[in-house]
């Protein structure tokens, strides 16, 4: 790859070992063309270390100790909005890449990569492509599941309001309830529509009828 360029990457990962992996790898098997610079496993700091670096790339872990790697990618792209992000996981669930892109990424990686197959997507996401893996793709496109559940007036203006990206302090003032019973209420509506964020959950609504009403 004699024409691929330096790309300094920043890794924000709460896992040591796979953190120093790619520190030792990542130069081998891209003819020097990869370099660790700096590395952080705090989701909170990684917007100012990458406003200090100013890296080509960032790699963010998604599932991070709060406030998580999906706050750390809309952090990273308020405070440094050139930089490239890709998020990674361990993970095959497409959600939490769903809010990774709309927090700011422009791509996805599994971490199960070899370090020999990152040079291509890593290249594809700096001239400006998004890339995601083929499965995970296939996962995004599918429509989502319909559960069979019956919803009550109350668990459908929650619905609503979560579907349309409503704040918890609005919807609160909506359904006269404290911020904390909003934050109670959805937790049990998601567990009663078998997802794992608002995110599935209004796509979930919306292919399954249940805004209506």
């Amino acid at each position: 790859m004699p024409n691929s360029p330096n790309i300094r990457l920043v890794v924000v990962d709460d896992h040591p070992l796979f953190v120093r992996g790619l520190q030792l790898l990542l130069p081998v098997t891209t003819d020097g063309r990869v370099t660790v610079v700096e590395s952080t496993g705090d989701a909170s700091a990684a917007a100012s270390l990458v406003g200090r670096c100013l890296p080509d790339l960032v790699l963010v872990d998604l599932h991070m100790p709060p406030p998580g790697g999906i706050r750390a990618v809309a952090a990273i792209r308020r405070t440094t909005p050139r930089v490239r992000i890709v998020a990674m996981s361990g993970s095959d669930d497409p959600a939490p890449a769903l809010e990774a892109l709309r927090a700011g990424a422009e791509g996805f990686l599994p971490k199960s990569s070899e370090p020999e197959e990152l040079m291509p997507p890593l290249l594809a996401i700096l001239d400006g492509w998004a890339v995601l893996p083929a499965a995970l793709l296939r996962n995004l496109l599918r429509p989502p599941r319909a559960p069979a559940v019956d919803l009550d007036d109350e668990e459908r203006r929650l619905l609503r309001a979560i579907s349309a990206g409503r704040p918890t302090v609005e919807i609160a003032a909506e359904l006269h309830v404290s911020e904390r019973t909003v934050k109670r209420m959805t937790a049990a509506l998601l567990r009663k529509l078998r997802v794992s964020s608002r995110t599935e959950a209004a796509a979930v609504a919306g292919h399954a009828g249940l805004l209506g009403g």
